[in-house]
């Protein structure tokens, strides 16, 4: 009996297709600086490697996760700090049988790891049901129930699971398994845009192709009558061998548009396929092609192409009313892309620098102003620590001018809104700007996900739940869906349906267990009475937030109403968490 992990590079032929040379030098890097070091001090043995594989046997199933949740925190560091090619692994582990033959090791242990590992995300580690029962309760990381998955060439059903961040201390509760039934269709055009591959030859011109998918699903959902995918569950297909049936099913959608994007100096190229998910039938193909400066004329071709197809009685009018033209100014507008993707990578200070730059390019640029700001509030919800004076003040002022500017661009009203009210407490002012843009773009998951929050710092909080339910349903595989859960947890708290909340709370913790999660957690279960568990997820908040005090919730959590805040701080307190 041993514990085998095995590894991966996503996307290897891609990469080595991109710079054969540069993904190597990685690699041997990648090996030298991070991988050997932390098997070797996690007493592993590195069975062998092929090419962008290894097989690594461990004596213990907790060291072996330990040391893959290690490598895949300074993997996630190295691609952060703008590291290129962008390595990502994929791992799998589990408990089992081996057989040895020199120093090579077979079996069915090694064949189920190999197959846990094929069905990993990038970035990921995950664990076979063997596994999962020789490390519950023995580490500090939480584990995700994934389900029953029928692997290739095992003779029977294997229960996965997703080790959470190594930061994400965990109650040890384990959620139902997902029923992995398929969302229901909604009752208008239904559409998925999957990212489009970047065919520039250049790698750095990723972000490129990936903010011209994102224009592209904005200008799908100003379209009242579609029901449009957000952006966030559509990109968890990134980089992944793509079944057109199974994406329709998992999202809930009839459409899924495809395509590629390459850029070649000053002229761009945009192809797209739109095919029907249930038969996997191709309904039409196009190129658009011109110059860099006409690219928002291109999208808006793709755009309308699109809905001439899936709603052809959409009137022309409402067709020319959805085209909106962010700047003037290319070079702006790529800095706004190149922060975008710096942000979706957690690289928030590097991603703030982009936005400024945008900024300083086109000072009338409304989103660019909204997602400087919004980098700042992340410090504070990200970290639990409150922003100095100097920088929550910076960014009230950019999100009151992103605001002023932002006319009918949903997507800026709800950015503003949420940081006018969480930073600024303006809760008056934030909870009119998110109703404006779900009243201009009623499709747009971020703005629901916004209106959540802020009706839940108003005091709305059946309005909350609502929003958090609207976006998870817009948006069912979107990485803050977790986020989402805790915020409704949170208005189940105030309305004192404890029971509801505590559900809730046990999704949120288990699939990430940082503080906000962990809170709404703390709360419901002693609303419930459970104050076992209460007082055990403090403790585990206070590993997270040491600095943290019961007090702190009036800021950290900042609900309109005197009673709220004062319940939430006596919570806090009879849990331990000190005054």
């Amino acid at each position: 009996m041993a514990a085998v992990l095995a590894a991966d590079v996503a996307g290897y032929s891609r990469l080595m297709a991109a710079d054969e040379v540069g993904t190597l030098a990685a690699l041997k890097a990648c090996r030298r600086e991070i991988i050997d070091p932390a098997i070797a001090v996690h007493k592993g043995r590195m069975v062998k490697t092929t090419g962008d594989g290894m097989l690594v046997e461990f004596a213990s199933a907790v060291d072996a996760v330990t040391c893959a949740v290690a490598v895949q925190e300074k993997m996630g560091e190295r691609a952060a700090g703008g590291s290129e090619p962008r390595i990502e692994f994929r791992v799998g582990i589990n408990v089992g049988d081996i057989i040895f033959d020199g120093d090579d090791i077979f079996g069915d242990g090694v064949n189920v790891a190999a197959r846990v590992e094929n069905e990993c995300e990038p970035g990921r580690v995950y664990l076979s049901d063997d596994a999962y029962r020789q490390v519950r309760g023995k580490t500090a990381h939480a584990f995700v129930d994934l389900g029953e998955r029928s692997l290739k060439n095992i003779d029977r059903p294997v229960v996965i699971y997703e080790v959470c961040s190594a930061h994400s201390a965990t109650v040890d509760i384990r959620p139902p398994a997902s029923s992995g039934k398929p969302l229901s269709l909604p009752d208008r055009p239904s559409i998925a845009v999957l990212p489009f591959r970047n065919m520039s030859g250049d790698p750095e011109q990723e972000y490129f192709a990936d903010g011209m998918v994102e224009d592209i699903i904005t200008a799908l959902s100003r379209f009242k009558s579609l029901f449009v995918i957000a952006r966030n569950s559509s990109f968890t297909y990134k980089g992944k061998p793509i079944d057109i049936k199974k994406v329709g099913r998992e999202l809930g959608v009839r459409y899924v548009l495809e395509g590629s994007v390459r850029k070649s100096g000053k002229r761009v190229r945009i192809t797209g396929q739109l095919i029907e998910a249930a038969t996997d039938r191709h309904l039409w193909a196009d190129n658009f092609d011109g110059a860099l400066e006409e690219v928002f004329d291109l999208q808006d071709q793709v755009t309308s192409s699109v809905v001439s197809l899936i709603a052809p009685r959409l009137e022309l009018a409402e067709i020319e009313r959805t085209k909106s033209k962010p700047t003037e100014r290319l070079d702006s507008y790529d800095f706004y892309l190149r922060g975008t993707a710096l942000f979706y990578q957690k690289a928030l200070v590097e991603a703030e620098l982009q936005f400024r730059k945008a900024i300083e390019r086109d000072q009338d640029y409304a989103a660019a102003y909204a997602m400087a700001a919004f980098m700042l509030q992340r410090r504070q919800a990200d970290s639990g620590v409150p922003l100095n004076v100097e920088c929550q003040t910076e960014a009230i002022a950019l999100a009151r001018r992103g605001a002023k500017l932002a006319n009918d661009d949903a997507f800026t009203l709800a950015r503003c809104g949420h940081i006018l009210t969480y930073l600024g407490h303006d809760y008056d002012c934030g909870i009119s700007l998110v109703e404006q843009a779900i009243t201009v773009n009623p499709n747009l998951g971020m703005a629901w996900y916004s209106l959540g929050w802020v009706a839940l710092m108003c005091g709305r909080f059946e309005r909350s739940i609502q929003g958090f339910d609207r976006m998870i349903r817009l948006s069912p595989l979107d990485p803050y869906r977790a986020h989402a859960w805790a915020g409704s947890s949170f208005a189940f708290f105030f309305l004192e349906r404890y029971e509801e909340g505590c559900a809730l709370a046990t999704k949120a913790v288990q699939f990430s267990a940082d503080a906000h999660q962990l809170a709404a957690y703390i709360l419901n279960s002693l609303g419930a009475g459970r104050t076992r568990e209460a007082q055990e997820a403090a403790r585990q908040f206070l590993k997270l937030q040491p600095e943290f005090r019961a007090s702190d919730a009036r800021t950290l959590f900042p609900v309109r109403l005197s009673e709220a805040q004062t319940r939430m701080v006596a919570a806090f307190k009879a849990a331990g968490v000190p005054a």
